[in-house]
């Protein structure tokens, strides 16, 4: 590589770093604490081409408290099979089954509670998107009829509808 491109690259990336802002509450006076312990796990491992970390500790509006972490090697998410992803996404691609995902995060559990909603179909409809959202993990039921995000899936959820803010 030549040193103009070097040195463009270089640039770009120092453009990328100055222009990131964190966002939410700072910990410790750290805005970056999360990343910088990412990177210290990192350097640990020997990962110089880097990874994902996402984590959340939530209380539902039920009362549930769901705490979460996932970290990912760069090299093993470029690697994977990116359209075995492309049923979970699908999943979460309508407008109605995001709405059922939030009632039911909300505690609106059956099909009889979510049907009482407006603009959200006949009850064959809501099966149906039930359907799709449990085939693709974002739910399960729990007996009685009753559904519910899985634990492990309510943090994932949250940050994928985190990833869609400007």
């Amino acid at each position: 590589m030549d040193l103009e491109q070097r040195v463009a690259d270089l640039e770009r990336r120092l453009a990328a770093l100055e222009g990131a802002q964190p966002t939410g509450p700072r910990i410790d006076g750290n805005d970056f604490w999360a990343l910088n312990g990412l990177k210290h796990q990192l350097s640990e491992a020997g990962a110089p081409e880097g990874g994902v970390l996402y984590t959340g500790s939530v209380r539902l509006p039920t009362g549930e408290e769901c705490a979460w972490q996932m970290t990912a090697l760069t090299q093993d998410l470029l690697e994977d099979e990116w359209t075995t992803a492309a049923e979970s996404f699908a999943a979460l691609g309508h407008p109605v089954r995001i709405r059922l995902l939030r009632e039911i995060l909300c505690g609106r559990r059956t099909a009889a509670e979510l049907a009482e909603l407006d603009e959200v179909g006949t009850t064959g409809q809501i099966y149906h998107h039930l359907r799709q959202l449990t085939t693709a993990g974002w739910l399960h039921t729990t007996g009685r009829g009753r559904h519910e995000v899985p634990p492990a899936r309510v943090v994932p959820l949250l940050t994928a509808l985190t990833t869609t803010r400007p």
